[in-house]
């Protein structure tokens, strides 16, 4: 039964963070969507900024902390292993469905309003690509691993996980971070650029920087050597292939 309630449970995490993602980027593109990061509920300047900051570092910490090796081995003394991963991101997906819901829209300044017809089709192109880049490079790194189904399943049919292996495939020959890359991509390629996107777009990637440093710190940790030649050989967002 145990089992079958964690199977179910991962389910619903991810369906959940499925969710969100498609919630993401109707929000960051202000796409079809009731609010967005331009739309919504108006408040003061003060007032927009307090909330909003304060969203983004929700977001970042809890993103950042559940995801680090040091609170996984404290946190599986509460919740089992298999869990987990669904749990962190069933947690991601809630504060996101918070930020969305609670996001004040600052219209003032416009930071950039690009007119030229081809400019805003190609970085709506550029918008698409960076959201495509993260799609694939999820299933290139085993996308149900990452959002936790792959535990779930595993324990259900009674087999053990494979033990982490180091790869790199596709994108991941060129670019160590292509996920980051495709999310960098989609949050600044947008035609119109008021004040509230802009620092939506700066507080996420801060994150991303800041993700990947602790990110690598623990891959470094978990791969040694193998993982310190990568990083000399390949680029961090800008692809690059060399060999030391």
């Amino acid at each position: 039964m145990g089992a079958i309630f964690s199977f179910l449970y991962g389910l619903i995490a991810y369906a959940a963070s499925v969710g969100a993602l498609l919630y993401l980027i109707g929000f960051s593109g202000d796409l079809l969507v009731p609010r967005s990061v331009d739309s919504g509920t108006t408040a003061t300047l003060f007032e927009a900024l307090s909330i909003n900051v304060l969203l983004l570092s929700l977001f970042a910490v809890q993103h950042s902390v559940m995801a680090r090796q040091a609170f996984k081995r404290a946190w599986t003394r509460i919740v089992p292993r298999t869990v987990e991963r669904s749990t962190y991101v069933l947690a991601t997906s809630i504060v996101l469905a918070l930020l969305f819901w609670q996001w004040r829209p600052i219209q003032e300044p416009i930071v950039w309003r690009i007119g030229n017809a081809a400019a805003v089709e190609l970085l709506w192109a550029m918008f698409w690509l960076g959201w495509a880049l993260v799609l694939i490079s999820t299933f290139l790194i085993n996308h149900f691993e990452l959002f936790g189904l792959q535990q779930v399943f595993t324990r259900l049919t009674g087999r053990t996980m494979p033990a982490p292996a180091f790869r790199m495939p596709l994108f991941y020959r060129y670019v160590r971070h292509p996920l980051y890359l495709g999310i960098l991509l989609s949050l600044w390629s947008v035609p119109v650029m008021t004040a509230g996107h802009l620092l939506f777009s700066m507080g996420l990637s801060g994150y991303v920087f800041a993700g990947i440093w602790f990110e690598e710190r623990d891959l470094v940790a978990q791969f040694g050597e193998r993982y310190r030649r990568y990083r000399a050989e390949v680029g961090m967002l800008v692809p690059r292939r060399s060999r030391s």
